[in-house]
């Protein structure tokens, strides 16, 4: 199938849903990509709900969010990648959807600036010293102490290494009210490390999974 053909989603909540094809892995225009996040989208995220998606890469679970939450929700869409940028704001024309607002910026654990690296698949990138990329950084307090976006009911963050960065970047979120958090973990450094700080913030954690496969772990915190 050419890369630029635009198909149908064949199964899943976003069955008929357009999809690049060449955007991303063949499981994602399939249906079938990450069928245990898909399952904690569709039993956490109500209508009218505020979602961030970091770490959205392509846009498959900004895609998600945007469904479940509805016209009276709101997701933001967090990637610093600009590769991923282009798809991701193409996937938002080609459905229609005005319910998405996408920053270009890189979930950290301070504002400011950092490099990127830039690796052979679009989804395993991360913050490195050194990288490829020059991007802007943000922390999640500083963009809600701001304004610049509300507070969210549900988080999916998905950033390749740099989770427990943006953990720190979040205290004063994570002190607050009602939040779920489904946080992918890579390496047992990092599972570790953002373990501690939800369980010291309060949450109720459950490993959905253990890592032993690959070393990605992925948890659902709930206060």
């Amino acid at each position: 199938m050419p890369a630029e053909s635009v198909v149908r989603i064949r199964s899943g909540e976003l069955q008929g849903w357009r999809w690049i094809a060449g955007s991303s892995t063949n499981g994602c225009w399939l249906g079938t990509y990450e069928r245990n996040m898909q399952q904690l989208f569709r039993e956490r995220i109500r209508p009218g709900a505020t979602v961030f998606d970091v770490g959205a890469n392509v846009g498959f679970f900004t895609l998600l969010a945007s469904k479940l939450a509805g016209d009276s929700g709101r997701v933001y869409a967090f990637e610093p990648l600009p590769r991923n940028l282009d798809f991701l704001d193409r996937h938002l024309r080609i459905n229609e959807i005005a319910n998405v607002h996408v920053k270009a910026l890189a979930i950290a654990a301070a504002s400011g600036e950092a490099h990127f690296r830039i690796a052979q698949h679009a989804s395993m990138g991360g913050l490195a010293e050194g990288g490829d990329l020059h991007v802007v950084t943000a922390s999640l307090d500083d963009l809600i102490a701001s304004g610049y976006v509300t507070r969210p009911d549900f988080i999916k963050m998905d950033i390749e290494g740099a989770e427990s960065d943006a953990l720190r970047g979040a205290k004063e979120l994570l002190a607050g009210r009602a939040l779920t958090i489904a946080l992918s973990t890579h390496g047992w450094q990092q599972h570790e490390a953002c373990w501690t700080t939800l369980t010291e913030a309060g949450f109720k954690l459950e490993l959905l999974k253990d890592g032993a496969d690959d070393g990605d772990y992925l948890i659902l915190a709930t206060k």
